[in-house]
């Protein structure tokens, strides 16, 4: 290659070899077609069709997939070519060169024509006629049915497999690059069907024309040895007859063999084995089939008339591998045994093998509740549960671990429970094909069923059967499926514990994901200007009182700016709190320029103040009745304002802000607590009732 030109070889570097393979092929076959062939060439061509069937049809025994033979219908296609034109280039030397003598169209073919003729003409041809037909309305013909129903089914099954694939990416068993793979393979397989399904066309079509090209060069060339060549007709017919049967023949095996791999191809059923550890497996492994088969055989070789030693002998092999099979199937069985009665006395050392790893989110349930979460049936909660995901990750700012689905026998029939971190923080039950019908408080009336709770709220409900569904709603009730029972409730304590969520790996993935759109905000912003885990704390925080973290652009900033002077989560959670101020009051008052609030009586303000200087701000130096006071009375003002429709806020003044909050979050879980310097300029504040005030 050194010595050619710098263009040519520029040109052929640049040229990707394997994929000229196809194009110059292709112009071969046309090139067949028009151009005379020597006899030698053809024999060369005709040897190397009948090695391409070989190597097809091994490589369709030994595939264990139908996706891994892709090209098949390709090959098929340009097989089938590939003896059309070598039809019409041996048909074209026959007929011009056959009054030379049986080996004018070469070796091949008069090789083939003397072996299947066998000196009887008659029997070659019939011979051939029944290769053909078999080829066509068997193999062929059977190949291309089950091609096009493996299509239709094929289609019929992509839309569930598109959703089973859907359902385990969202129960986290998989991850999206399998999810891409395992699409990808689905609609693969509707194409090759469909591919098989068409090609199958080609080899039928290939079946007849052998039949006419073989009936062309019989009378053809028995025209042409008689008419141009003053041949005898008994020459003539011989002559011809050979050389028309020989070419039909060499070009009929490998096409007989090409439709057995199609066949062998579209009709297996994936598995891990190839056919051939297939069949052995499944057909010659069990001893049973083989002792009555063995047997039937011995009954009919002692029939007189029959051929004894052909039925004994076949049967008495039969018997014998039968009897091998059960003495191998026995040894592993004996060494299981005492294996298991050994165990006792051998206790295995522990490995670190034995540390199951903990579920972040889990849900399990009772047996009752499977088809909610089962991917074959279609569980409806699996979409939920993505849905669940989705949503939190938009409203909230990151994505929550994958929820961990498993069956538990040792649960109620209809029961579930929410685990988190392996800890159960939720439970409840649901009944799979009733509705939960829930009283928000204005229904009216009352539904015959199960009276129950809503797990998720706590609000007063009735399971009722799907019949009553519409007059239940008629009447107030707010009417959902199981499935969104358990979607709800989920939904609602990942939402509480969404602080306990958020890990290093999430916080990570936060800030790989904010890089992407400002690099230069977050570079070095871990760990030069604060740590990981203090990082992690102060979101955490926000989280814990119910601030979203979606606007990490402004968290960072804020943190930025004051981690020179702090380092203390807590008190950067509070300057971050200041810089998201609006934000959090959008989130508790959207759509409103006036902000209804409680606030302190200045009394109580003044001792809590105290109190803070006392006890070094961490609330320890509050007594016993001051503490009680803004419990009872802060409680009694939320419920007041619940009851108006109203979210419960707290305007405090900000030192205090943290130790209140801390303080009410267990007692008052919807009480929102904010500072004064959290509320922006723009935004009116209207005073509803005083905590603390003397009545």
């Amino acid at each position: 290659m050194n010595n050619l030109p710098p263009w040519l070889r520029d040109l052929l570097a640049g040229m990707n070899t394997k994929g000229l393979a196809a194009p110059i092929l292709i112009i071969l076959l046309l090139a067949m077609m028009v151009l005379p062939l020597p006899a030698f060439v053809l024999d060369l061509f005709f040897t190397f069709n009948i090695a391409l069937s070989v190597i097809v049809l091994l490589t369709s025994l030994y595939t264990v997939k139908p996706l891994d033979f892709m090209a098949f219908p390709s090959i098929l296609l340009v097989s089938t070519m590939l003896r059309l034109s070598l039809n019409v280039a041996s048909t074209r030397v026959v007929l011009t060169e056959g009054h030379t003598g049986a080996d004018a169209a070469g070796k091949v073919i008069e090789a083939f024509g003397h072996f299947l003729i066998g000196g009887n003409y008659t029997v070659g041809i019939v011979v051939f006629i029944i290769l053909t037909i078999i080829n066509f309305t068997v193999v062929t013909k059977g190949a291309g049915r089950i091609a096009e129903v493996g299509a239709r089914f094929a289609l019929d099954a992509m839309p569930g497999k598109q959703m089973a694939i859907d359902a385990d990416l969202n129960a986290g068993l998989i991850g999206e690059a399998e999810a891409r793979a395992r699409r990808q393979e689905v609609a693969q397989e509707a194409e090759f069907y469909g591919a098989m399904d068409g090609a199958s066309k080609y080899v039928r079509g290939d079946a007849v024309a052998g039949i006419l090209v073989t009936v062309i060069n019989i009378v053809g060339g028995f025209i042409v040895g008689m008419v141009q060549h003053d041949m005898a007709f008994t020459a003539a017919i011989q002559n011809y007859t050979l050389l028309a049967i020989g070419d039909g023949l060499v070009a009929q095996i490998p096409s007989l063999v090409i439709s057995t791999a199609a066949g062998i191809i579209v009709s297996r059923v994936a598995s891990e084995h190839d056919i051939g550890s297939q069949l052995v497996n499944q057909l010659f492994m069990r001893p049973q089939v083989l002792y009555i088969t063995g047997g039937i055989l011995g009954g009919m070789g002692i029939i007189p008339g029959m051929p004894h030693i052909v039925f004994l002998l076949l049967s008495s092999m039969l018997i014998a591998a039968a009897y091998l099979l059960s003495q191998k199937a026995k040894q592993p069985q004996a060494a299981e045994e005492t294996k298991q009665q050994a165990a006792p006395a051998e206790n295995e050392e522990a490995t670190w093998q034995d540390i199951m790893p903990v579920d972040t989110l889990g849900l399990e349930v009772g047996y009752r509740l499977i088809p909610l979460v089962d991917k074959q049936q279609s569980g409806e909660l699996l979409k939920r549960i993505k849905g669940i995901r989705k949503k939190f990750a938009q409203e909230v700012g990151f994505l929550c671990p994958p929820v961990h689905i498993r069956d538990n026998l040792e649960l109620k029939p209809s029961a579930y429970r929410i685990t988190l971190k392996g800890v159960e923080v939720g439970q409840g039950e649901a009944l799979n094909g009733q509705y939960l019908a829930i009283n928000p408080g204005m229904a009216s009336g009352s539904l015959p069923g199960l009276v129950t709770t809503d797990p998720a709220f706590g609000l007063p409900a009735v399971w009722i059967d799907a019949g009553l569904r519409d007059e239940a709603q008629s009447m107030g009730y707010t009417v959902v499926d199981a499935g969104t029972v358990v979607a709800t409730h989920l939904n609602h304590l990942i939402t509480t514990h969404a602080a306990e969520l958020l890990g290093r790996t999430e916080v990570q993935a936060l800030l790989d994901h904010l890089a992407k759109e400002a690099p230069k905000l977050v570079e070095d912003f871990v760990p030069k200007v604060v740590s990981l885990t203090t990082l992690q704390k102060v979101l955490q925080n926000l989280l814990s009182e119910g601030v979203h973290i979606r606007d990490m652009r402004s968290i960072i900033e804020a943190l930025s700016e004051h981690a020179t002077a702090t380092q203390d989560p807590n008190e950067l959670t509070a300057l971050v709190r200041v810089a998201l101020g609006r934000a959090i009051v959008q989130q508790i008052f959207p759509g409103t320029n006036e902000l209804t609030v409680m606030t302190l009586d200045n009394r109580l303000e003044r001792l809590l103040m105290q109190a803070l200087a006392a006890g070094g701000g961490d609330g320890s130096g509050i007594e016993p009745g001051v503490a009680d006071t803004l419990a009872q009375q802060a409680g009694a003002a939320a419920a007041q304002q619940e009851q108006m429709g109203l979210t419960p806020v707290l305007l405090v003044p900000g030192p205090l802000r943290p130790l209140i909050s801390r303080f009410l979050r267990r007692a008052l879980p919807n009480l929102k607590v904010l500072s004064h310097s959290e509320i922006p300029d723009t935004k009116t504040i209207r005073v509803t009732s005083l905590v603390g005030a003397p009545t």
